[in-house]
C-alpha cells in the first residue's frame, strides 16, 4: 500500500532534470507518497512529458522558482550543468532544505558544492547506481531504484535529520545506501561502471570495423554479443561529462584492462588461461548471488 506523506520528511520536492533518473525518482515518490508535492524543472518539451507521465505535479521553467520553497531539491541534471547551477540552487534554497544530486562522478561536484553551500541549506552528494542504456523521460520507471545501491557521499554517522530523512527515503524506494567519500566513489565507479561502458564502445568499434560488405562476422553473432554490447547503446551526451570529470580514474582502469587483455593474448594456449576463466567465473557467481 502507498505510504502517506507523513511518513516522509519532505513535503515539497523540486526535481531539476526530469529525464530517466529524475523522472523515475518522481514516479517512485508518487507511487509511495501519492499526495506529495513535486515540481519539475527542465526543457519545456521534457517537462510536458514528465507532467503527462505523472512524474511531477507542477512544471517550472525558471530554476530559482522551482527551488524556492522546496524541502528537498533533487538535482538530476548532467554533471556540467549541475556544477554550473549549484550557486543559483544554493542561493534560492530555503534554510533547512536538503539539496542532493545524482551525478555519476562526485569529486568535482562536491568541491563546487562546498564553495556554493555556505548558508542554511545542506548539500548531500549522491549517485543512484541504477539506469538504462537509453535515457529520457519515456524510459522512466517507478521501480528503477528498487534493488539498486545508492552511493551517498559522507558518513553514515551523520546525524543531520535532513540526511537521515533522505536515507530513509532511499530505503523506502527500495535502494540500499552505500557511504563513501567522493574520491573513493570516483575510483570505484571508474572500474565497475565507466570501464564497462568504454569496453562496450571499443568492442562495438572492433565489430563494426571487421564487418565486411557481406555482413560477416556480424551476421553470425548470437545473443552473447548483444549482451556484451548493451551498454554500447548509451549516448555520448550522457558520457561526455563523465569522461571529462573522471579522466584519471578512467584512464587507469583502461590501463588495467589493457594489461589484462595482453596477459590473455600471450596465454591463449597455456594452462594459465584456465585460471583466468576460474577467476572470472567466481566473480560472475558472486555478482549473481548479490542480486
Amino acid at each position: 500500500m502507498p505510504s502517506t506523506t507523513r511518513a516522509v520528511p519532505f513535503s515539497r520536492v523540486a526535481i531539476l532534470g526530469t529525464g530517466l533518473i529524475g523522472g523515475s525518482f518522481g514516479l517512485a515518490l508518487r507511487k509511495h507518497f501519492p499526495d506529495i508535492s513535486i515540481v519539475g524543472f527542465d526543457r519545456p518539451e521534457t517537462l510536458q512529458a514528465a507532467l503527462a507521465r505523472g512524474a511531477v505535479r507542477e512544471a517550472e521553467h525558471d530554476l530559482t522558482a522551482a527551488v524556492r520553497g522546496a524541502d528537498l531539491v533533487y538535482v538530476a541534471l548532467p554533471i556540467g550543468a549541475t556544477i554550473e547551477a549549484l550557486p543559483a540552487i544554493a542561493a534560492a534554497a530555503k534554510d533547512g532544505a536538503l539539496v542532493t544530486d545524482t551525478g555519476s562522478t562526485k569529486a568535482m561536484i562536491c568541491r563546487a558544492a562546498k564553495t556554493a553551500f555556505v548558508g542554511g541549506a545542506r548539500f548531500l552528494g549522491g549517485h543512484p547506481m541504477a539506469g538504462k542504456e537509453t535515457s529520457g523521460i519515456a524510459r522512466a520507471d517507478s521501480e528503477l531504484f528498487s534493488g539498486a545501491r545508492y552511493a551517498l557521499i559522507g558518513s553514515e554517522d551523520d546525524r543531520d535529520p535532513r540526511v537521515q530523512g533522505f536515507v530513509a527515503l532511499v530505503r523506502m524506494l527500495g535502494a540500499e545506501p552505500v557511504w563513501c567519500d567522493a574520491e573513493t566513489h570516483d575510483w570505484a565507479v571508474g572500474i565497475v561502471s565507466h570501464l564497462p561502458q568504454l569496453l562496450a564502445t571499443a568492442l562495438a568499434r572492433v565489430v563494426q570495423d571487421e564487418t565486411d560488405e557481406t555482413g560477416l562476422p556480424l551476421s553470425l553473432s548470437g545473443p552473447g554479443l548483444q549482451d556484451m554490447l548493451r551498454l554500447a547503446g548509451s549516448p555520448y551526451s550522457v558520457w561526455r561529462d563523465i569522461a571529462h570529470t573522471n579522466t584519471e580514474n578512467i584512464a587507469r582502469a583502461l590501463d588495467r584492462l589493457e594489461q589484462a587483455v595482453e596477459y590473455l593474448r600471450t596465454r591463449l594456449t597455456s594452462k594459465e588461461l584456465e585460471q583466468e576463466f576460474l577467476v572470472a567465473n567466481e566473480l560472475y557467481n558472486k555478482l549473481k548471488r548479490a542480486d
